[in-house]
């Protein structure tokens, strides 16, 4: 694996089939498929360490992407089994930053990306998440440093 830079040990692994819809008319995986499965790992991450993003959205927080980069290193086609392992590069009371590796079953590395967010209010405004909501901000630090 080789997910580069991270902040905490935590690493996510989520596992989807490859539907035939998502694959284009040569028979491999449209490249703007790979950012939603980006968002399968992401969220997959925070369910894992229980913080479901519905919670976060009831206390009031959104974390939009504000970033996305996907370097593509080789193709998966219909039904292959791909694993997107997860970490968060670098959290800070403003942004987090995710990096992700999808591997093949084989653990051949098919693409590396990153997304950037930031922490948000409803109405979209930037937000401190440590001034905004220190509870969730601890709850949140705690949960991924003894992931």
């Amino acid at each position: 694996m080789d997910i580069m830079e991270r902040e905490f040990d935590l690493t996510s692994i989520s596992k989807i089939r490859v539907r035939y819809e998502e694959t284009d008319q040569m028979g491999y995986v449209y490249y703007g498929n790979y950012f939603t499965w980006l968002e399968v790992g992401r969220t997959g991450l925070f369910r894992e360490i229980g913080l479901p993003y519905t919670m976060l959205e009831k206390r009031g927080i959104r974390i939009p992407v504000t970033d996305a980069q996907c370097k593509y290193r080789s193709s998966a086609r219909y039904d292959d089994v791909v694993s997107i392992l997860t970490v968060i590069a670098k959290l800070t009371p403003t942004r987090i930053k995710f990096n992700y590796q999808l591997e093949s079953e084989e653990g051949q590395v098919i693409a590396n990306g990153c997304t950037s967010h930031a922490f948000v209010d409803c109405a979209g405004k930037p937000i401190n998440l440590s001034r905004k909501d220190p509870e969730l901000w601890k709850m949140m630090n705690d949960k991924l440093r003894n992931s």
